[in-house]
């Protein structure tokens, strides 16, 4: 194997376990595109770090962060490649990242609905933070987040001309961190305090695989006793480190305080597809429209939505690396092994270098963010 007919060697063991972890046959492959999407060639000239980047987006600062870090490989959950592509040119804002990341010897693979399905993965994760399963880590890094703000001060007018507004800004624009967590060493978990209940799959694995038993899309929850609808708001909110709010539906002449719920439907993203005919108390996703969460709410079932991206992000700081990091230890030391016989001087360089790095985006974020007043507007 020839080093310009291949991909980088680390890049290839971070794709070895991510299919060992999430394996594509999980995946909903009626409409998913899932797997290697970009097969960057291996450049002796200018190898890259065993460096994988963990983003739930590609945009272009994701893009612009991999080619800073001088990483190997990006795992971008959500495909950035659907649909058959005639052509790559950099006319289309999201084929100019694929043509950069390219061009700097950087491959592209994305997991998406096989960690939807998969047990542990992202419908689990999820369903741990309604039953306060999850042990949330407190991030206490001394800094506040940083928020888009209308700063008047930075402007210093003359305080003599009519023409310049001198009011304090009104508004703060919040979006919800990238990294939610702070990265602890891998300590053994707090004792669970979870909520008695029973979890399912909504659409059970068919046919399940031996190597993932329990997986299938969506989860239901059922608890043993009806919990306060104010309890699971709190949960949800921990779960998520505090974001600063979420959209809530509930039926018309209710209010939160009078509400209990017995059972809860979960789908990562955007769920209104696999939740709509559930006979449950809640649906919890990430974003569902107008008509619909109207639909649910005259049938008497509350609706949360997270924003679509803020219900998947999170799992990859608290569960995603520490996962990848295992898995790549093992295939990475397999994959050395199998490949030392290569007459390719280049690959047996690569091969040298034992240690690699497994990273979590500081720019991937919803498009979303919330604007929160802060005093009336004269």
């Amino acid at each position: 194997m020839s080093a310009m007919t291949s991909s980088a060697p680390f890049s290839r063991a971070v794709v070895r376990a991510m299919k060992r972890l999430y394996p594509p046959a999980l995946a909903d492959n009626s409409w998913d595109n899932t797997g290697l999407l970009l097969e960057a060639p291996f450049s002796p000239s200018s190898r890259r770090s065993n460096t994988v980047l963990l983003t739930i987006d590609l945009t272009r600062a994701v893009a612009d962060e991999a080619i800073a870090l001088d990483s190997s490989i990006v795992v971008a959950y959500h495909p950035i490649i659907f649909r058959g592509l005639k052509s790559l040119t950099f006319a289309n804002s999201q084929q100019q990242s694929l043509l950069r990341l390219a061009s700097h010897g950087i491959s592209v693979y994305s997991p998406h609905t096989a960690i939807d399905a998969a047990p542990g993965g992202l419908g689990d994760w999820l369903a741990d933070i309604v039953t306060a399963t999850k042990q949330a880590l407190e991030e206490d890094s001394g800094e506040e987040p940083k928020d888009d703000v209308k700063d008047t001060k930075t402007a210093k007018p003359d305080e003599d001309d009519p023409f310049v507004d001198k009011r304090p800004p009104i508004f703060t624009l919040h979006n919800h961190p990238s990294q939610t967590v702070l990265r602890l060493s891998k300590i053994p978990p707090a004792p669970s305090t979870s909520v008695p209940h029973t979890r399912r799959p909504i659409v059970p694995q068919s046919p399940e695989l031996e190597s993932h038993p329990g997986a299938g899309m969506g989860r239901i929850v059922t608890f043993k006793e009806p919990q306060p609808l104010t309890a699971l708001l709190d949960r949800i909110g921990r779960g998520l480190n505090n974001p600063k709010g979420f959209p809530v539906a509930i039926p018309q002449n209710t209010t939160i305080n009078d509400l209990t719920i017995r059972s809860v439907g979960i789908c990562a993203g955007s769920g209104a597809s696999l939740l709509a005919n559930l006979d449950v108390d809640l649906l919890f996703t990430g974003e569902m429209s107008h008509h619909e969460a109207l639909a649910a709410i005259e049938k008497g079932q509350v609706v949360i939505n997270l924003f679509h991206s803020n219900s998947e992000r999170g799992f990859l700081a608290e569960v995603l690396r520490d996962q990848l990091e295992d898995a790549v230890e093992e295939d990475w030391t397999k994959l050395r092994e199998e490949e030392k016989g290569s007459d390719v001087q280049a690959i047996q360089e690569a091969l040298k270098d034992e240690d690699f790095e497994v990273l979590v985006s500081t720019v991937d974020r919803d498009p979303y963010g919330i604007v929160i007043l802060k005093g009336g507007v004269e």
